[in-house]
């Protein structure tokens, strides 16, 4: 994987992590609510699986996020916001 797949894939999970914990969601709270195996979202924040366009545009969906803030990858994001 390039240095920018690492970055950008890094900050996906992030993200993804982040708006979980914003919505106040477990892993499996939000695998299942995008009809996804109870582990998937694990996995993505994990940076085990790369999460696809399709699950990422449910996400924004069910979450009403905005993908234009979801992509902002400012580093804004704290590791002690995500804990």
């Amino acid at each position: 994987m390039s240095s920018f797949e690492i970055y950008f894939y890094t900050n996906i999970a992030k993200k993804v992590r982040y708006y979980r914990k914003k919505n106040r969601l477990t892993q499996e709270q939000l695998s299942e609510m995008l009809g996804l195996n109870l582990k998937y979202i694990g996995h993505v924040e994990r940076c085990e699986r790369r999460i696809s366009n399709t699950t990422l545009i449910k996400l924004f969906i069910l979450l009403k996020i905005q993908p234009e803030e979801f992509y902002k990858f400012d580093n804004k994001i704290s590791e002690k916001n995500l804990r």
